[in-house]
């Protein structure tokens, strides 16, 4: 999820499970197209250069990507949510030889980004439609060497992919030394991504948190990347990393991050949990 961008005039409207899809072509770069449901951006692709990581959010998921193993070293990868598939696209890119998996409920919108963005040239993709804890229970355990969590209803995370049960199933499937990666949206004072890092940090002994300083410090509506892992993480490199961004971010991990979520309690499944939407000027909606 990210702000609307510069696109053409006119979008191309297709009805999905989820409600309505636009994909919009990029004005500016050839070969670029925002998809967006119901008004909310999900994903930027770049079908002529697959590197190219427009949204702030996804170049940060791009860096933890580079940061994790020897440049070009092949991954193992399971996608929650799949939208354009921008991240498997560039894992594909960046790290031949990788075979990842992308779970996306919505059959729908599946068909509209195989037939517009087309996947079947990604070498190592499969997609599977299934919704998130359904597609990561019938996962083998120490299958995959990164589990990506990347899921909206339209800008909302779905509660159910955001328990402390869900993120200890998705560890059942990473490999020792692998990564759970998550995307979480929150906004006035964070109290969703506290809750969320708490629960993050419940089940692996090690994580980081990366964003925006004006969204890290709760005066503004938008995306956290949240890592955890049960070896240590590339915390000095992710830090470089995110200090020499073209758009800066700040990283926080260790005792910052406890403080972070000090008296934050992780989510439970069976919780009555109100995931944080966005205040409708953030899309540009009145």
């Amino acid at each position: 999820m990210a702000r609307k961008g510069r696109h053409g005039p006119r979008p191309d409207t297709f009805t999905i499970a989820g409600g309505e899809a636009e994909l919009l072509r990029d004005a500016d770069r050839d070969g670029g197209w925002m998809l967006l449901v119901g008004g909310v951006p999900q994903s930027y692709v770049d079908l002529s250069d697959p590197t190219y990581l427009d949204f702030e959010y996804m170049r940060l998921m791009g860096d933890v990507v580079d940061a994790l193993g020897p440049e070009n070293e092949a991954f193992d990868a399971v996608h929650i949510g799949g939208a354009g598939c921008t991240l498997p696209r560039y894992i594909a890119a960046t790290r031949p030889g990788s075979r990842q998996i992308v779970l996306e409920p919505d059959a729908e919108l599946v068909r509209v980004v195989r037939e517009r963005l087309p996947v079947k040239g990604v070498p190592g993709l499969r997609i599977r439609i299934t919704d998130g804890r359904s597609g990561v229970a019938a996962l083998a355990d120490e299958s995959d060497d990164l589990v990506v969590m990347d899921a909206f209803a339209e800008a909302s995370m779905p509660v159910e992919l955001a328990t402390r049960e869900f993120v200890l199933d998705a560890a059942r499937v990473l490999r020792p030394r692998g990564v759970y990666l998550a995307n979480v949206a929150d906004g006035f004072r964070l109290p969703f991504a506290r809750r969320v890092a708490a629960t993050v940090r419940s089940v692996f002994p090690h994580a980081l948190l990366m964003g925006d300083p004006g969204v890290l410090r709760g005066r503004r509506f938008g995306n956290l990347i949240l890592a955890g892992s049960r070896e240590p993480l590339p915390v000095a490199e992710l830090a470089r990393r995110a200090a020499g961004g073209i758009a800066r971010a700040r990283m926080v991990a260790g005792d910052d991050l406890a403080a972070f979520c000090a008296g934050a309690a992780p989510l439970h499944d069976g919780e009555e949990i109100v995931t944080p939407t966005p205040p409708p000027q953030v899309f540009g909606r009145s």
